[in-house]
């Protein structure tokens, strides 16, 4: 059975520099405005909001076999209380075991990544993750997706 895409993951036109001047803390905020600028070497694309609390940059179509299909953003992330939300693509976990080990102190969950700080993990590790979810959301990386 298809399931509707809800408004949370569509471009909603609003600013991403007025959401991010509303992220409690300063080092949050510098840390979101890296890892935008990162996103956007990494996709070629600008940053746009993404729903009410997710940047995202770029943007692919998908479809499931169960019918299911949307626009996701090629990079994304969420700023939250505890540290930053990096939406990859599910799996990595076991597709990128020696990215993960050089990144230093994370989280994962289905299809995320979270990190307290920018400053506690290798940044060249953190690029190479999300730059292999955008090649393999762009259908470049599959074999070693």
């Amino acid at each position: 059975m298809a399931t509707k895409k809800g408004p949370a993951m569509r471009p909603t036109g609003a600013s991403v520099a007025e959401f991010l001047a509303r992220v409690p803390g300063e080092k949050r905020r510098e840390d979101a405005r890296r890892l935008c600028a990162m996103m956007q070497e990494i996709t070629g694309e600008p940053t746009v909001m993404w729903g009410t609390s997710i940047i995202g940059s770029g943007a692919y179509h998908y479809r499931y076999a169960s019918g299911h299909e949307g626009d996701s953003a090629l990079a994304s992330f969420s700023p939250r209380r505890d540290g930053l939300a990096i939406y990859l693509v599910g799996g990595f976990e076991d597709r990128h075991q020696s990215a993960l080990a050089r990144l230093g102190p994370h989280k994962t969950g289905k299809g995320c990544l979270y990190i307290k700080s920018l400053d506690d993990v290798d940044r060249d590790a953190l690029r190479e993750l999300i730059d292999r979810s955008v090649r393999m959301r762009r259908g470049i990386d599959r074999a070693s997706g």
